[in-house]
Formats: C-alpha cells, structure tokens, sequence
C-alpha cells in the first residue's frame, strides 16, 4: 500500500489565493460592472434599452455570476486544506457558509433571466402590454438585488470562522484575520440595512473588505510560514493519535 505523498501548503496556499483572486475578478464583472454599464437609477426605460442594446452582456454578466460560485466552491476547498491543521470544526463551518451561499446565489440569477425572456421572446409581446413589461422587469431587477443582499449574510458569515482560523494559525498574519472578522460584520449590516433602512444608503461592506483582498495576495505572493503550519499539522497528528491510542 503505497501512501499519499505529503502536502506542501504553500503549493495549497497559491492555489487558494489565486483562486480567491479569480473569484474577485468574475464578481466585480457580474455585481458591479455589468449593472453599472447597464442599469440607470430611476430609470427603467433606458434600462431596459440598454439590456436591449446590450444583451450579450448583459447574458455575460449571468454566466460570470454562475461562474463566481463554482469558482468559491473550489476556492474554499483549498482554503480549507490551508486553515484545517487550526481548528477543524471551524474550518468546516467556513465551508458549510459558502455551500448555504452559492445555491441562493445561483438560483437569484433568475430574476436576471426573466427579463431576458420578457424582453426577447416575441410571443410575451402578444400577452403583456408594454407598461406591464416594464413593470415585470423592474420588480426582477429588484428581486435580483434583494436576493444578492440575502446571500449576503452567508458571504459574511463564512469570513468569521476563517478570520479566526486565520488569526490563531501562527502561520499566516494576525491583522489579516482580524480584518476578515471586520469584514463579516460589513455583510451583515449590510444586510439588515438594506432591509430595515432601505434609505440608509451606505455599503458597509465597501470599507471592511480590505482583509478579503490581503489574504489572497498575501497567500499568493508569500504563501504560509510552512514551519508554523507542519507544526500545527504534527500537533494536531499527535493529538489523534493519543486519543486513538487512550481510546
């Protein structure tokens, strides 16, 4: 029996950085770009030309928004491997946050489907006036916005457990974890703004995100003290191992 040749984290760590990177790069294209190119405040008659005008974008920025959740899957997997010599159980809630995440994230884009199909297919013509179109359309647009602000809480929540692995490695820079605890807090208020203070007009989280762009940086430009994280592999190895062998 052949046995599984030893992990290196900092080939895991780049991975889950350059992940992390990747997964910012399709989010801003889908949640900020492409609403910013296409949607005018207050306006949904030049909305809905622009999506008119512009659909192969607009359907880039749904696929891209598919793709950002795929893309944190793989990204937390990695990350779990990085941070799981911490403390399991946390390393396991972070990945439980991200997997209650990614479905209500990927089912929101079809608020962002509707339109499409009110706007392209002929036969809705037929049915619905022009008026009631509009109508439909800006209730999607507000139910896609309602359903990123709901993932939200989830995006939040999974900072905390990995700001806290984080900031007890020994491995890895305290204040990056201590930004990633700050940056759950953002979401969250965030969240409970937007729905009991819909004028409140503030993005939290435009101002504690600072720890979700150190941390992939950091892992990828310098990866883990690979001495702190054997040493906490080979404790966590030998407290299982006295507890096999005291069981």
């Amino acid at each position: 029996m052949t046995s599984r040749p030893p992990l290196n984290p900092n080939v895991t760590a780049r991975i889950a950085g350059g992940l992390y990177l990747l997964l910012a790069v399709f989010g801003a294209f889908s949640m900020l770009y492409v609403p910013s190119s296409l949607f005018v405040e207050q306006d949904i008659l030049r909305t809905l030309d622009n999506i008119v005008a512009s659909e192969g974008l607009f359907r880039m920025g749904i696929v891209g928004a598919l793709v950002t959740q795929v893309v944190q899957i793989a990204t937390v997997v990695f990350l779990y491997r990085v941070l799981k010599p911490v403390n399991r159980v946390y390393a396991l809630l972070m990945v439980v946050f991200v997997l209650l995440a990614v479905p209500i994230a990927m089912l929101n884009e079809l608020a962002f489907v509707a339109p499409l199909l009110l706007l392209t297919n002929p036969e809705f013509a037929t049915v619905f006036s022009g008026e009631q179109v509009r109508s439909f359309v800006a209730l999607s647009l507000d139910l896609h916005e309602s359903g990123i602000m709901i993932a939200h809480v989830f995006w939040g929540l999974w900072l905390f457990p990995m700001g806290y692995l984080v900031y007890k490695s020994g491995y890895l820079p305290k204040l990056i974890g201590i930004l990633l605890m700050i940056g759950c807090f953002g979401y969250l208020i965030d969240t409970a703004t937007f729905f009991l203070l819909p004028d409140f007009g503030v993005t939290v989280s435009e101002f504690t995100f600072v720890g979700e762009l150190l941390l992939p940086l950091w892992l990828v430009i310098k990866g883990v003290d690979k001495r702190g994280w054997e040493q906490r592999t080979h404790a966590v190895s030998n407290t299982h191992q006295s507890a096999q062998f005291t069981a």
